[in-house]
C-alpha cells in the first residue's frame, strides 16, 4: 500500500490511497488544520459570522488536493462523465477529481466556468473540452452557503447544453444551500457539514 507523508504543524498526514475512510478522516483533520478559523468575520455575501472556512488553502495543498480528488471522486456516480465548477473555487476540485480519475482508469475532463464571458477569442463562458450536447455532468464546490455560486455554474452548463442534475461540496454551511437546490431540482452531498468541522475542530483542540 502507498504511503505518502507530510509535516503539518507537527502532524504527520498519511495518505492511504485504497482507505476510503482514511482518507474522508485525513481530508476532515486538514479542513480543521488548514481552512476553519473561528472570530468575526465578513462573509462574501455581507453576513456576519462567528467563523471562516477557506477550502482553498486545502484544496491548493498537495496533499489535501490528493485528499479531496480521492474523496469526491468515490462520490461520483457511474453516469458521471465530466465534473465541473464556478471559478476560483472549484478549480482546483475538478482538476483534482479529473487526474485521479485517470489513475483510476476511469478519466474524466473537468470543465471551468467563468463568471463573465471570456473577452477575446471564442468569449466563452467554459473553459475544458467540448463534450456532446447531454452529456452528465456534476457540479462541484468547495463551500456551499446559500447555493448561488454552484448555481451559477448549472446555468452556464445546462445553457451549454450539458444535462446537470447533482452538487457535491466539500462543506455545507447549513444556511440554505441544499433548500435551493431541491427547489431547482438538484441532488445535492455534502462530505461534510460545517457542524461535524466545528465538532472536530474542538475534539483536535485547535
Amino acid at each position: 500500500m502507498t504511503e505518502i507523508t507530510q509535516g503539518l504543524d507537527e502532524t504527520s498526514v498519511s495518505v492511504h490511497p485504497t482507505d476510503l475512510n482514511d482518507q474522508r478522516q485525513q481530508l476532515l483533520d486538514l479542513l480543521c488544520q488548514l481552512a476553519y478559523r473561528e472570530g468575526d468575520f465578513t462573509l462574501s455575501s455581507g453576513q456576519s459570522s462567528r467563523y471562516y472556512i477557506n477550502g482553498k488553502q486545502v484544496t491548493l495543498d498537495a496533499i489535501g488536493a490528493l485528499l479531496t480528488g480521492q474523496v469526491l471522486f468515490s462520490m461520483l456516480s457511474p453516469e458521471t462523465l465530466a465534473v465541473a465548477g464556478l471559478t476560483l473555487g472549484a478549480d482546483p476540485i475538478v482538476t483534482a477529481v479529473s487526474i485521479v480519475s485517470a489513475y483510476e482508469n476511469r478519466p474524466i475532463p473537468a470543465l471551468i466556468v467563468r463568471k463573465e464571458a471570456k473577452g477575446h477569442g471564442t468569449q466563452a463562458y467554459i473553459e475544458g473540452p467540448e463534450l456532446a450536447p447531454g452529456t452528465q455532468v456534476v457540479v462541484l464546490e468547495d463551500v456551499v452557503t446559500t447555493g448561488a455560486s454552484a448555481m451559477k455554474a448549472v446555468h452556464r452548463l445546462r445553457d451549454a447544453g450539458y444535462k446537470v442534475e447533482e452538487v457535491i461540496s466539500l462543506v455545507d454551511r447549513e444556511q440554505g444551500g441544499a433548500e435551493l437546490y431541491q427547489k431547482e431540482g438538484l441532488k445535492f452531498r455534502a462530505v461534510f457539514t460545517i457542524a461535524q468541522i466545528q465538532a472536530r475542530y474542538q475534539e483536535l483542540g485547535l
